[in-house]
């Protein structure tokens, strides 16, 4: 049976399309400015105004530029140390948490997600924080990064609530074969939860990629920077020892002109990681980010 649409309906959809590209175009376009800029021309860049839509000529010297740079060399490898490092721990103890958290039986199970749960609303503050890693003895090191944020009270709680769909059968079936919590945990529970872990890997692994504010706090040796300190010295502190160590001559006035190419240089390549990762991680996405909302 054909349906005839009412002219209300067709107008709908067309709002729906006009307010959809509208909207993918403000997304896309501050990426694509980005991208533009980063391959221009750096004295047409300067005497450019509004909006860019092509690189202005094409040069390939701010990527030369950043990628013969120490400083950026030395701090992307960090924040890949960071990322492998950090996202591991994060793992293993999310999965540990919400694998206690979500079985019945477990003693004071209800009151410690309880106690779990007040820190996503309150928090010690700066000072306490920032006293009790250098009483740890982290401070300065690169544990400094990766320990104090090592477990998301929101992702545990995911976590958690993904692990309790599990049927109990499962379990108690594995168990009546001698089988242990860490047996149920490796073989049964976490190969039936890959989607969950994928997006977990995913928050994880961003956040952990895009931090900067505890290394600004807690690092002092610059050997053991990540790149997002690094990019924020170029993007806000002006930072010319950053931006501009290694630069074959260029001093004087091409130094302001290679500023915003290097800085628009250093943002693609700080950002390029994560765009790559995202869709091989996509289907798992949608499926894993609704676990929340099933059961709580």
């Amino acid at each position: 049976m054909i349906h005839n649409r009412s002219m209300s309906e067709k107008t709908f959809d067309l709002i729906n399309i006009i307010f959809l590209s509208v909207l993918s175009i403000a997304c896309i376009y501050p990426m694509l400015y980005v991208i533009f800029a980063s391959l221009s021309d750096p004295r047409l860049l300067m005497q450019h105004e509004g909006i860019l839509l092509k690189p202005l000529g094409f040069t390939w010297k701010g990527y030369s530029l950043v990628l013969n740079n120490p400083n950026i060399s030395i701090g992307y490898y960090n924040t890949v140390y960071y990322v492998v490092v950090g996202t591991l721990i994060s793992m293993i103890f999310t999965c540990f948490g919400g694998y206690a958290l979500s079985r019945k039986g477990v003693l004071f199970s209800k009151y410690i997600l309880i106690l779990i749960t007040i820190t996503m609303f309150f928090s010690g503050g700066l000072i306490p924080f920032y006293l009790l890693v250098k009483d740890l003895g982290i401070y300065d090191t690169r544990w400094a990064i990766i320990l104090p944020s090592a477990i998301s009270t929101w992702n545990l709680i995911i976590m958690r609530t993904s692990f309790m769909q599990i049927p109990e059968s499962l379990e108690e079936s594995a168990k009546m074969d001698g089988a242990n919590d860490f047996t149920v945990l490796f073989r049964i529970i976490l190969p039936l939860s890959m989607p969950i872990i994928a997006v977990m890997v995913l928050f994880y692994g961003v956040a952990m990629w895009n931090s900067w504010f505890n290394a600004a706090i807690f690092l002092r040796d610059r050997s053991t920077f990540p790149l997002q300190l690094i990019l924020r010295e170029i993007l806000i502190q002006n930072d010319k020892g950053s931006m501009l160590q290694v630069q074959n001559g260029i001093s004087g006035q091409a130094e302001d002109m290679y500023r915003a190419l290097i800085q628009y240089s250093t943002i693609v390549i700080a950002t390029l990681p994560i765009l790559v990762a995202y869709p091989f991680l996509q289907k798992y996405f949608v499926k894993g980010i609704m676990v929340g909302s099933l059961k709580g």
